[in-house]
C-alpha cells in the first residue's frame, strides 16, 4: 500500500482559513495517510507562536507567578478554531487537561509540547481520522536521547491497525511517561521518523514557501527555487547554515531512501524541491550558501610533515577544549584551523598557549572574522572550469579570497572570504551560476 507521510508546519496551521487549506491537501491524494502537525504559527491575527506562549506560561509557573492571561489566549485561540471549522470535540476539557498539566510542576519542554497535542486533536476531530498520541510511539532513553529501535518498533506495530492517522510532532516520552521533546523545529524530525518507520512512499514537508531557494532570499532577492536535489547536497547547504531542515530530520528518511518534498500549503499546485539519493541532475550548481563569523589559527613549522602525529596534537587541543573545528586547510609547511567565533569564547589565549606548548610551531597567529561561502551541485563532479568560473566570479566583484578548499566527493567549492564581503560573495556566484 503506497503512504505517504505529511507533515504541516505552524504557519501552515495559524487559523481556520489554514486548517481548511490543509484538508484540500489531504483530501487531493488519498497516499496523504499520515499526517504530522505542528503547534499554531503566527499569522496577520495572531503575533506570537502557540509554543511561545506555552513556554511563557511554563516560566511563569515555575517562578510562582500567575499565567492565566496568557493561557487564557491560548485558549480562546482553540476555542475560535474549534468554533470556526464546527468540531465535535470537548475543547474545554482539552484546555483544562492542559491547564492542569502547566500548574502541576511540569517541564518547560513538556508544556511546550502541549501545542501540538492540542492541534493534532482538532486535526484528527477535523479530517475524520484516529488520533495517535506521539508519547506512545516515541521512547527517549534520555531527556535527549531518542531510543530508534523501539520507537520503530512501536511506530510498525500501533499503526499497522490504521489506514490513517493524525500524529503531533516534536515531542515524546520517557519509559517513566515523563515528556521530552526533540530541538526546536522537531516535528520536521516527527515526520521523517514516522515515514521511515512506515517504509512510506513519500514524506512531504509542507511549509509556507515554494521549497527550497538557490540562495538566501534575504541576499538574492527572487532567487530560483531547487526543483531537484540529492541528499548529499541537502547535507553540505544545511551544513554550511542554508535555512533548510535539520540533518537530524534529513538522516531517517536519506538512510532508508525514502524521498522527501518540500511544498507551500499557499500553492499547493507548486511540485516544490524534491530530494532524493540520486536526484535529477537540473544545473551545474545547485545552491549557495554561507556561513560567518569563524576564526583561523594559523601555524607554520619547517618540516611538519615528518613530524608524525604533529596533526593529531594539534587538534587534540581543539577537542580538549570542546571546540569544534570546521576545517584543516594544509600546505607542506603550514596548517591552518578553522572555527566557529561562538565556541571561543574564554577559551582564545588558552588554546593559543596550548598549541605552543604541545605543538611547538615556529609561528601562530591567529584571524577572526572569516566568512565560509560554498557552492554545491552534483553538476560540478567532472565539470571543467566550475572553480575558475568561482575565482574569477569573486575576482570581478573585488572580494579577495583568504581561503579554497574542495572535498574529495567534488560536490561543493568551499572559499573563505572576510565577513563584509560574504553577502556580496554570494549574490556574485548566484549571477554566475544561476543561468547554468
Amino acid at each position: 500500500m503506497e503512504r505517504i507521510v505529511c507533515k504541516f508546519g505552524g504557519s501552515s496551521l495559524a487559523g481556520a482559513q489554514e486548517f481548511k487549506r490543509v484538508k484540500e491537501i489531504v483530501k487531493a491524494d488519498p497516499r496523504r495517510r499520515v499526517v504530522v502537525v505542528s503547534a499554531p504559527g503566527k499569522s496577520k491575527e495572531e503575533p506570537f507562536k502557540v509554543t511561545d506562549m506555552l513556554l511563557m506560561c511554563a516560566q511563569l509557573a515555575s517562578a510562582g507567578f500567575r499565567y492565566d492571561e496568557i493561557f487564557e489566549q491560548i485558549a480562546n485561540r482553540f476555542r475560535s478554531l474549534c468554533l470556526e471549522l464546527e468540531l465535535s470535540l470537548d475543547i474545554e476539557k482539552l484546555i483544562d487537561e492542559v491547564n492542569q498539566h502547566i500548574s502541576s510542576g511540569a517541564s518547560a519542554a513538556s508544556c511546550a509540547s502541549r501545542g501540538e497535542y492540542m492541534c493534532a486533536q482538532l486535526m484528527a476531530d477535523y479530517l475524520g481520522w484516529p488520533f495517535i498520541d506521539a508519547a506512545d510511539l516515541f521512547l527517549f532513553s534520555s531527556e535527549t536521547e531518542l531510543n530508534e529501535e523501539e520507537t520503530y518498533r512501536r511506530i510498525k506495530e500501533r499503526l499497522s491497525s490504521f489506514e490513517k492517522a493524525v500524529v503531533p510532532g516534536f515531542y515524546g516520552a520517557m519509559s517513566d511517561g515523563t515528556l521530552t521533546t526533540f530541538r526546536r523545529g522537531g516535528s520536521d524530525i516527527t515526520g521523517s521518523l514516522l515515514a521511515a518507520g512506515l517504509e512510506a512512499t513519500l514524506y512531504e514537508n509542507w511549509t509556507d514557501v515554494p521549497g527550497l531557494l538557490m540562495a538566501d532570499p534575504k541576499i538574492v532577492k527572487d532567487a530560483k527555487p531547487m526543483r531537484y536535489m540529492t541528499y548529499p547536497e541537502l547535507r553540505e547547504l544545511s551544513y554550511m547554515g542554508a535555512k533548510v531542515l535539520q540533518e537530524d530530520a534529513v538522516f531517517p528518511i536519506s538512510k532508508t531512501g525514502i524521498p522527501l518534498q518540500i511544498r507551500s500549503t499557499l500553492l499547493p499546485e507548486d511540485p516544490g524541491t524534491l530530494i532524493s539519493e540520486n536526484g535529477v541532475q537540473s544545473g551545474v550548481v545547485t545552491g549557495i550558501a554561507v556561513k560567518k563569523n569563524f576564526r583561523v589559527f594559523t601555524l607554520e613549522k619547517t618540516k611538519m610533515r615528518e613530524d608524525k602525529g604533529f596533526l593529531r596534537k594539534l587538534l587534540s587541543v581543539f577537542e580538549s577544549n570542546r571546540v569544534t573545528v570546521e576545517g584543516t586547510p594544509t600546505g607542506i609547511d603550514s596548517v591552518s584551523v578553522i572555527v566557529s567565533e561562538e565556541q571561543l569564547t574564554g577559551k582564545l589565549d588558552k588554546i593559543m598557549e596550548e598549541v605552543r606548548m604541545y605543538c611547538h610551531p615556529q609561528r601562530l597567529t591567529t584571524q577572526p572574522g572569516l566568512a565560509l561561502v560554498v557552492v554545491v551541485g552534483k553538476g560540478m563532479i567532472r565539470k571543467k572550469g566550475v572553480a575558475a568560473k568561482v575565482f574569477t566570479s569573486l575576482a570581478n566583484a573585488d572580494i579577495n579570497i583568504r581561503m579554497i578548499s574542495q572535498g574529495s566527493s567534488e560536490l561543493s567549492i568551499l572559499v573563505g572570504v572576510e565577513n563584509e564581503d560574504a553577502d556580496s560573495a554570494v549574490a556574485a556566484l548566484y549571477e554566475t551560476f544561476k543561468g547554468e
